[in-house]
């Protein structure tokens, strides 16, 4: 059918998703079929093929899988009679099942992988434990297998610690099955108890960086929000070093950013506990806004320290103490204290925003549990030097489809916003700008009375600005405004941008701009009608820019968008006229239907087939123009492509 492309709130191509299964060729079979062979060595052989085949090519293992090489591979690791470098082979065949898609992973496990890997363990052959480690680690990594799994026989972690020691390979795998399998103080205990900590610490003076991190990451997991494990930590040496000595050296600027991050982590999830109880109002104000601060710095980037931050001590709920402040004045007789809780009140609100834009950055569950009317009645008694950090702390908010589908509406917040955009220092601009594209999106309530009060001009406005962010932003606004808007408020945009304008965004040096411009337009471009009308009255500025755009070096992400616009435009009744009578343009859809990138002959092809749909009037004589200019050949070429995406919409 036609098809109508639109974007929200970020503008990509995501034409076509489709679940293809795989053929199940006769060369799968043939793998599988010498599995079975009567000659050790020719099974062997047979094995090592398959290891050559299934590298880097998912088609290849899901269709071993379907064929049933993993029950004959697991019986083949298991059977003592199997030689060594056989039942090698045969894991380092399973591992490179397992690391393609998540369905291969259940499959595996329903072969019950797990209890024969372990079982692989108890070799005394290097390589094959190493190969089996291997394996486990990959299957133990992905987000379908139980962690539980690793725990069901007691016997299997001191096994594990006690090969700890055999090599740098087993040193890996195993920190790194550890880090994943580690998800709750449960697990955190038996670890603990098996002798995690000391068996695991020397790791982190390895020669191996590999083995240094996994150790580092480790600890990053065993010591989280677990005070018992934190306090061993301290205490244990390794070369006459204290642990925290050793993650100090980590922490310095000439180590990799990962091991910054993760011994940063060691440390912060024991000074976390800390930095909440600074934030509880039985501190003095001072210390709270430190508290407050130095916390919402910390957490700023890492939504799994959020997640900790959020849970400890009830912190949301002792946050909203912050704007408690000055207390009543008849409830103080002391005027000294009342001096002090004035002087500090202004200080705790602005922390207070600050670690309420930090905790609310990435996680929704987060940010339900933030009270907004707190935050908008605190952010009444916020200067504009201080309202910046209100702003950010809306911004963060704004991100919760819940929090804008209530609380923003119930408490007016675009009306505040609205008033500081239209007037206020640009640092300001960017942050109310950025909320207000969030206000704006189709699901919003409060989207149409922030249309009503005159937020068209202003987007507009901003849109001319010299300050990159708030162009960016002032153009991704219009383009969440114009998502199934109103054609009115689509000719208003129009209006309001000027085709001089508009064109300017399209030759914006900012990849960011020229993509929501894009955006902006594609969402004009849609249903029929709009199609249409919009067409008969800025058809010629419209097909100049699409011309403008694909003519110019532009990368392909740009290019695809274009295309979309392309399509959208040849779903119109009339107005596809525009481009059957532009031949430059049909000759440019040509050329990137033929293109060696497959996003860009996917839009094209929908081009394509918006022009040429059966049901519409002079359909028969836009195919006949197009076949004569070989078009037609292209799509039956098409249709016999290996990409399943390109065949199956021709379908």
């Amino acid at each position: 059918q036609p098809c109508i492309l639109e974007c929200l709130p970020s503008p990509t191509l995501d034409l076509l998703k489709r679940n293809n299964k795989s053929e199940v060729t006769a060369s799968s079979r043939h793998y599988v079929d010498r599995l079975f062979d009567l000659d050790p060595q020719k099974v062997l052989q047979g094995v090592i093929d398959m290891k050559n085949a299934v590298i880097g090519n998912n088609k290849q293992k899901a269709n071993l899988i379907v064929l049933g090489a993993v029950p004959r591979l697991l019986y083949l690791l298991q059977q003592e009679t199997s030689s060594t470098e056989l039942r090698t082979e045969c894991a380092v065949v399973l591992g490179s099942l397992a690391m393609g898609t998540e369905n291969n992973v259940k499959s595996l496990l329903d072969c019950h992988i797990i209890p024969a890997l372990l079982q692989g363990l108890l070799s005394p052959d290097l390589k094959f434990i190493e190969a089996c480690l291997r394996c486990l680690r990959t299957i133990f990594i992905s987000p379908v297998t139980p962690e539980d799994l690793l725990y069901t026989d007691a016997t299997v972690i001191s096994h594990l610690m006690a090969l700890l020691s055999r090599s740098q390979y087993t040193q890996e795998y195993i920190c790194q099955i550890f880090s994943h399998c580690c998800k709750g103080p449960d697990h955190q205990t038996i670890l603990f108890n098996h002798g995690a900590v000391q068996n695991i610490a020397h790791l982190l003076v390895s020669t191996s960086y590999k083995v240094r991190m996994q150790a580092l990451k480790c600890f990053s997991v065993l010591a989280f929000e677990n005070p018992q494990v934190s306090m061993t930590l301290v205490n244990v040496s390794v070369d006459g070093e204290l642990l925290p000595q050793i993650f100090v050296k980590m922490l310095q600027r000439d180590k990799p950013i990962e091991m910054q991050l993760t011994s940063a982590k060691c440390f912060f999830i024991k000074t976390l506990p800390c930095l909440v109880r600074m934030c509880s109002k039985d501190r003095l104000l001072e210390e709270r806004v430190e508290g407050a601060e130095t916390l919402a710095y910390l957490i700023e980037t890492d939504v799994e320290l959020q997640r900790m931050a959020s849970i400890t001590d009830h912190l949301i709920v002792m946050l909203a103490d912050y704007f408690k402040y000055p207390s009543s004045v008849s409830a103080i007789t002391d005027i000294k204290r009342l001096d002090h809780d004035l002087k500090h009140a202004h200080e705790l609100r602005q922390a207070a925003f600050k670690l309420y834009a930090s905790l609310g950055a990435n996680d929704e569950d987060i940010r339900k549990k933030v009270s907004l009317g707190r935050l908008v009645w605190g952010g009444v008694h916020v200067s504009q030097g201080r309202f910046l950090f209100h702003s950010r702390c809306l911004h963060s908010l704004s991100r919760s489809v819940q929090q804008l589908r209530t609380s923003f509406q119930d408490h007016a917040v675009w009306k505040p916003l609205m008033k500081v955009l239209q007037n206020a220092p640009n640092e300001i601009l960017v942050v109310a700008s950025s909320t207000l594209c969030n206000l704006l999106l189709e699901f919003s309530p409060s989207k149409e009375p922030i249309l009503e009060s005159g937020a068209i001009e202003l987007l507009c406005s901003l849109t001319q600005s010299e300050n990159l962010a708030l162009r960016v932003n002032g153009i991704w606004a219009l383009m969440n405004m114009a998502f199934q808007a109103e054609q009115k408020i689509k000719s208003d945009i129009l209006r309001g941008l000027s085709t001089e304008q508009l064109f300017q965004l399209l030759s914006d040096s900012d990849v960011n701009v020229l993509m929501k411009t894009l955006g902006l337009l594609r969402n004009l471009l849609s249903t029929r009608p709009h199609i249409d009308y919009i067409m008969s009255t800025h058809g010629k500025q419209i097909m100049q820019a699409v011309t403008l755009i694909l003519e110019g070096e532009h990368n392909i992400e740009v290019k695809e968008q274009t295309l979309c616009i392309l399509a959208n435009i040849a779903d119109g009744t009339t107005a596809k006229e525009l481009i059957m009578t532009n031949d430059d343009i049909l000759q440019k859809i040509k050329y990137y239907m033929s293109h060696s990138n497959a996003k860009l002959q996917l839009a094209a092809m929908f081009c394509i087939s918006n022009l040429i749909w059966n049901e519409e009037e002079g359909s028969q004589e836009r195919q006949d123009k197009l076949r004569d200019m070989g078009i037609v050949d292209i799509l039956h070429k098409l249709s016999q492509s290996s990409d399943p995406n390109l065949s199956t919409a021709l379908q």
